[in-house]
């Protein structure tokens, strides 16, 4: 199956170190390919394998770094 990339709000990202946070814990979720977190949009860009991983899947790991997802 393709790759599909999804766009995912992050709430509570104040800095780099934020932002560096957010992109390993989403980095080291089976079938990310690719991460691009963005301060000034408030969101994580995210390449995966669709048969891998889930958008829920993201979301948990977004929150298990400490920050919030919007609903």
């Amino acid at each position: 199956m393709a790759a599909s990339t999804l766009k995912v709000p992050v709430e509570g990202m104040t800095c780099g170190g934020c932002v560096r946070s957010v992109t390993r814990a989403l980095q080291a979720l089976p079938g990310v390919s690719e991460v691009q977190v963005s301060l000034e949009d408030k969101a994580a860009t995210v390449t995966l394998d669709p048969a891998v991983a889930t958008r829920a899947q993201l979301v948990g790991a977004i929150e298990d770094a400490g920050f919030d997802v919007p609903s």
